[in-house]
């Protein structure tokens, strides 16, 4: 595999032409390797242009993300050097490791241990991330507020909870929805009772674990 050659293309035919188009983001893909986060089994489909799986002890199932729907999660919620940050689902560490490279810390939650593991060893470079273990599906209620939130998978309905973790400007990333028909979307806190929601893409994504389904989501 031409390393650089394939990072390339994987920012200029994949990420660019999903309207990400903020230097700092494409700058972000092309300096933290993503083949350093996936099985070793997927190592020359690191760059490509699908959802691989990540493989553990407990059979998860559980996908890595599409790059360029990483680009777009990272423009969105346009992480500062002083936010904080909330991440649900770990997964190999791939978008946790694009977020503490931009942020003061991150908070990281994951419903798998086997996963974590593996990202910690993934992410062991990085020494503003704080590993947590249990199911983050609606909250995650450890009494501190957030300047960024990003679900890493989707639920039926925006969580009030995480709105409420919010700090005043603070951003969410969440998806919406039920297979086949799923929006991607984030929330900006701008009073203690008001939030702005734009739509950022249609997609189709993992499912949170033990996020409830049953609602039908409508425009």
């Amino acid at each position: 595999m031409d390393l650089k050659q394939a990072i390339f293309n994987m920012v200029e035919q994949q990420i660019r032409p999903w309207d990400v188009l903020d230097p700092k983001v494409l700058d972000l893909f092309m300096t933290v390797s993503r083949h350093k986060f996936v099985d070793p089994s997927q190592h020359k489909l690191a760059y490509s242009d699908i959802e691989l799986p990540i493989i553990d002890s407990e059979n998860s199932q559980q996908t890595m993300l599409f790059p360029k729907v990483e680009g777009r999660i990272l423009q969105a919620v346009d992480a500062g050097e002083e936010d904080s940050v909330l991440e649900i689902g770990t997964g190999y560490g791939y978008l946790t490791a694009l977020l503490a490279s931009v942020s003061k810390t991150v908070t990281t939650v994951e419903f798998h241990q086997s996963i974590q593991d593996i990202a910690k060893k993934n992410l062991a470079s990085f020494k503003n991330i704080n590993y947590q273990i249990g199911d983050g599906a609606t909250n995650w209620d450890d009494n501190n507020n957030y300047d960024v939130i990003v679900l890493g998978g989707a639920s039926s309905k925006i969580s009030a909870d995480y709105k409420n973790k919010l700090k005043l400007g603070g951003r969410l990333f969440t998806t919406v929805g039920k297979n086949p028909v799923m929006v991607s979307q984030v929330l900006t806190r701008v009073s203690n009772t008001e939030w702005e929601n734009e739509t950022l893409f249609e997609t189709v994504m993992p499912i949170l674990i033990n996020s409830e389904q049953e609602e039908q989501f409508s425009f």
